[in-house]
């Protein structure tokens, strides 16, 4: 075991790895939405350390669902500990929208103009860049040359592992949901990145249970077709966690 800024630091995420089934000596550990939470992030490292030395398991996998930066005030102290894997499990990152928008912002400056209203603000400060004049719909530019010099290259590598979903067992996990109707395996990038009302209102069968962050619910809403465990931990303090094993299913939570 080694540390690198105080916390755990196990394998890296396992990019391009996917698990076809889900058995009784298998346990997932899926987190929704962290979002700039860096303290929360260690409170569920820790959580999920307890539950491993509580309950054992041959092996053990822990995914995130996306929207690891924005809104919450250290979105690059979260990157810094994804990057290096900070659970004591393997780990698999998947992308959500607000990745795919600081991702868009480095190419063009422009994306500020839409970013700065989804949290982009809390990001930019992470990095120690000036939000002045970015507030007031100015200096995007400016601004995106000062957090290219300021994001680490292990923060670019880890954003560009990131995948888009995955396929376990009985479930399906992306960040935001699927399309209604569409093969699970034809989902478009778009929709598992943002998609909301027309899957959150459909009652149909999805092929696999869906579980999803994205739109932020007081607790995990457990649905037949959908698991959303995006619990707004930005603002509630209450990052979520849904623990799958063989055809069980439980919840660790920082509140």
């Amino acid at each position: 075991m080694q540390a690198r800024n105080g916390y755990y630091l196990g394998p890296r995420p396992c990019v391009g790895k996917n698990l076809a089934e889900t058995t009784d000596n298998n346990r997932i550990y899926v987190i929704g939405d962290i979002h700039g939470r860096s303290d929360l992030l260690d409170t569920m490292v820790g959580e999920i350390e307890r539950d491993l030395r509580e309950n054992p398991t041959a092996d053990g996998l822990t995914v995130t669902l996306g929207d690891y930066v924005d809104r919450g005030p250290d979105s690059r102290g979260v990157l810094d500990r994804l990057a290096y894997n900070p659970f004591p499990t393997r780990y698999i990152a998947l992308k959500g929208n607000h990745e795919a928008m600081f991702e868009a912002f480095l190419r063009d400056p422009t994306v500020a103009s839409q970013w700065r209203r989804f949290g982009g603000l809390e990001t930019l400060h992470s990095y120690g860049v000036s939000v002045a004049a970015v507030m007031i719909g100015k200096g995007f530019e400016e601004a995106c040359t000062k957090l290219r010099q300021a994001v680490p290259e292990e923060h670019l590598r880890f954003l560009e592992s990131l995948k888009l979903s995955l396929s376990v067992g009985d479930y399906f996990l992306c960040h935001a949901g699927v399309r209604p109707g569409i093969a699970l395996e034809r989902q478009r990038a778009e929709d598992l990145l943002w998609i909301r009302e027309e899957f959150l209102n459909s009652r149909t069968s999805f092929g696999k249970v869906v579980v999803h962050g994205h739109t932020p619910t007081a607790s995990p809403e457990v649905l037949p077709t959908r698991i959303n465990i995006d619990t707004g931990a930005f603002a509630t303090g209450r990052l979520t966690c849904l623990v799958l094993e063989g055809g069980k299913r439980r919840f660790l939570a920082t509140l």
